[in-house]
C-alpha cells in the first residue's frame, strides 16, 4: 500500500498541473470508486463540473484538492476532492485524447490557464481505493490541515488522521509522551495513523532496523531518548525514500507520469529475508504481523527479554 513517500510523489506531481486549473468534464466509468462520496455518481460529477482546483495537500497517507466554486469565489474553499488511493490507485496526467486504459475508473477534464487541456485519470486496479467530496473542517491546532497549502483546514474524513513527521507542526514532544502511555509493541505504534501517519509497513521496518529496535518492543519501555532517536531514523528513511521517488516493486506504484520509484533499491530490512544484513552479516528474517510480514536482523534487533514474575 503507498505510504507517505508515494503519496507526495503524486502531489508533487499533481500540484502545477492542477492549481487553479478549471474542471471542464467529468466522466464517473466506475461506481464503486465513489464509495466514500456521499450521493450518487450525478452528484459528484454535478458538484465538479465547473469547479477550479486549489493547491493539492497531503497528510501523512491521505491525499485532498480543495475546490472552489464561482468565478472569483471569495473565502477559503469549504470542500474538497478527496483521493484514497487504496493498495493499487494511480492518479495519472495525460493529454486529451491520451487512451484511458481499461483501469481508469474515474476521469476529468482540466483546463489549466498555463498548461492548458490535460486529463486527470484516477486508475485503480483492486478497486479498494476512491474518490469524494468531502467538507472542510478548521485544524484544532490552527496549522495548515497538511504540506502543500497554508489553508488551516483538513476534510472530515482526514480529520482523525494524526500528523506525519514531516509536516512541520508534528509535536515531537506530545507524540513521544503518547507513544510512552501505549501498551503495545512499538511496530503497531507506529502503523497506527492516529498517532503517527504517513508510515505503513515498508518505513516501519525500514526505520526500526535503523534504530536497533525489535519490532514487539514494547513502547513503555522505551526511554524518551531511544524514542526520539527512532524518530530521526523515520525521517530520515522518509526523506531517503521522497529523494529517490518512493518504493516501486510493480507498476502499480507511479508517479502521475507512470514513472516507478527507485528506493526499493535501497530496502535493508523490508523484502530482504534470507539477505545478510547489511550492518553485521547477519541473515535478515521475516515473522507473520498484523496479516503481514515484519523484517528484522535478529542480530542487530533483539527481541526485548521479559522480566521474570517475582
Amino acid at each position: 500500500m503507498p505510504e507517505l513517500p508515494e503519496v507526495e510523489v503524486v502531489r508533487h506531481g499533481l500540484a502545477p498541473a492542477v492549481t487553479g486549473a478549471t474542471i471542464e468534464r467529468v466522466e464517473v466509468l466506475d461506481e464503486r470508486s465513489l464509495k466514500r462520496h456521499d450521493g450518487p455518481a450525478e452528484d459528484f460529477i454535478d458538484r465538479l463540473t465547473g469547479a477550479r482546483l486549489i493547491a493539492p495537500v497531503r497528510r501523512g497517507k491521505f491525499l485532498w484538492m480543495p475546490v472552489a466554486v464561482g468565478e472569483g469565489s471569495f473565502g477559503d474553499p469549504v470542500e474538497a476532492l478527496v483521493v484514497h488511493l487504496g493498495m493499487s490507485g494511480q492518479v495519472l496526467l495525460r493529454s486529451r485524447g491520451a487512451d484511458d486504459g481499461p483501469l481508469t475508473r474515474i476521469r476529468f477534464e482540466i483546463v489549466h490557464p498555463e498548461y492548458g487541456e490535460l486529463l486527470v485519470n484516477f486508475v485503480d486496479q483492486r478497486i479498494f481505493g476512491s474518490m469524494a467530496l468531502d467538507a472542510l473542517q478548521a485544524t484544532p491546532d490552527g496549522a495548515a490541515g497538511g504540506y502543500g497549502s497554508p489553508l488551516a483546514l483538513v476534510p472530515g474524513q482526514v480529520a482523525h488522521i494524526a500528523r506525519d513527521p514531516l509536516d512541520p507542526a508534528f509535536d515531537d514532544a506530545a507524540f513521544i509522551a503518547a507513544l510512552r502511555r501505549r501498551r503495545t509493541g512499538i511496530k503497531r505504534a507506529l502503523l497506527d495513523q492516529t498517532l503517527v501517519s504517513g508510515i505503513g509497513n515498508i518505513y516501519a521496518d525500514e526505520a526500526l532496523w535503523a534504530a536497533r529496535l525489535h519490532y514487539d518492543r514494547p513502547t513503555a519501555s522505551l526511554p524518551v531518548a531511544r524514542v526520539r532517536e527512532l524518530l530521526s531514523e523515520v525521517r530520515v528513511v522518509l526523506a531517503r525514500a521522497l529523494e529517490e521517488g518512493g518504493t516501486s516493486f510493480d507498476a502499480q506504484y507511479v508517479n502521475v507520469n507512470g514513472a516507478s520509484g527507485y528506493f526499493s533499491h535501497s530496502l535493508r530490512a523490508y523484502g530482504q529475508q534470507g539477505r545478510p544484513c547489511a550492518r553485521c552479516g547477519g541473515l535478515i528474517v521475516r515473522e507473520q504481523f498484523m496479516n503481514r510480514g515484519s523484517h528484522f536482523c535478529p542480530r542487530c534487533q533483539p527481541r526485548a527479554r521479559r522480566r521474570r514474575a517475582a
